[in-house]
């Protein structure tokens, strides 16, 4: 094998290693932010020590393991203080509220995704509808 191989052969593993990490450290994210919201509320012992250990992880100051908090935040670039208000304001809401402001954020995505639909483009080659129902098949 040459030498140039194994340069790159070595660039691909980091590359898949740093990627893994990457997705790792997103799915221990993810599962925290279920953990908070399903278990918020709980009443047994089992359910109640989940939300502990979630919410204690969460608001852990250490960079001492490889997957904690901060280093969870660090490798994904992401603010910590925002994501844990946006990760506890979120658990705090409760089943209903979760799926009120996913739906509210999925309305506002496909508001923008259709509002170039039914703006006038200045060359004349689109009208704009009368009305909603005008623009929908």
């Amino acid at each position: 094998m040459t030498k140039a191989n194994q340069i790159t052969m070595h660039a691909a593993d980091e590359y898949q290693s740093e990627t893994g990490q990457r997705d790792l450290a997103a799915g221990v994210l993810k599962q925290v932010k279920q953990d908070l919201r399903r278990f918020h509320d709980a009443a047994s012992a089992i359910e109640r020590e989940l939300y502990l250990d979630a919410y204690r992880w969460l608001t852990a100051n250490d960079f001492s393991w490889p997957f904690s908090f901060l280093n969870v935040c660090q490798l994904l670039n992401l603010a910590p203080e925002t994501v844990r208000e946006d990760l506890l304001g979120d658990a705090s809401l409760g089943t209903f509220g979760h799926w009120s402001r996913r739906c509210k954020r999925a309305a506002r995505r496909l508001q923008t995704f259709i509002s170039p639909v039914f703006t006038n483009e200045r060359n004349g080659s689109a009208a704009e509808p009368a009305t909603i129902a005008d623009a929908l098949p």
